[in-house]
């Protein structure tokens, strides 16, 4: 078994496809939008993948993903790679890992993540979308003073804007809702949505929701 750097697309997917709703962002990450800015480290046995951990770099603060049902060859992993890392990141976690990293690293933990799937896409029929209209750069500015009145410190990068997958509810003073993705990927057909955020001054009117 031997630590690698990965390069072949196809086979993180395929990989990754195990649990398409665990690693939903770093397939998103696959795609070209997203490619140039990751690292791929992986457990190699024989010519079979053991574990997969993923670094994106876009970011001034780099993004650090391991993730897996089981932890035993992502434990071996991050302990593989743990020296090759930025000295300052953010990461996603599988519980248990944390513990690898603390003789190097001082943690702050920002607690525990829940990741919800849409299995169903009836379940958002009959949502009234009126009002909603498409984002772009354009409106990067209208977005960030949104972000900053009702989502401070969220993880928004204005590039996102420029996958067409923004959308927002616009009033006279500026964004009153926006909704987004973190990745998104019409190639291997997923996203996940984020930075979804509504002005204080007009939540509990279904803008989210709409969004």
């Amino acid at each position: 078994m031997s630590m690698v750097m990965l390069h072949d697309r196809d086979k993180i997917e395929a990989f990754l496809r195990r649990d398409v709703s665990l690693h939903i962002y770093e397939i998103g990450d696959l795609d070209e939008f997203f490619w140039p800015h990751t690292t791929w480290y992986a457990l190699r046995r024989a010519d079979s993948l053991d574990a997969v951990a993923l670094l994106y770099t876009r970011l001034p603060l780099p993004t650090l993903l391991v993730l897996s049902a089981d932890i035993g060859p992502v434990r071996d992993l991050l302990g593989a790679i743990v020296h090759l890392l930025p000295a300052r990141f953010y990461a996603h976690l599988s519980p248990g890992l944390g513990d690898i990293l603390r003789p190097r690293y001082d943690l702050e933990p920002q607690g525990l993540y829940r990741k919800m799937t849409l299995t169903k896409p009836s379940g958002i029929d009959g949502i009234d979308v009126a009002g909603v209209v498409p984002l772009s750069a354009d409106d990067t500015n209208g977005a960030l003073a949104l972000y900053a009145a009702s989502y401070p410190g969220n993880w928004f990068d204005r590039r996102m804007l420029e996958t067409g997958q923004y959308f927002g509810v616009q009033g006279e003073s500026g964004l009153r809702s926006v909704a987004g993705v973190h990745v998104y990927s019409r190639r291997y057909r997923v996203a996940a949505l984020g930075n979804i955020a509504t002005h204080p001054d007009h939540r509990r009117k279904g803008l989210g929701r709409a969004t």
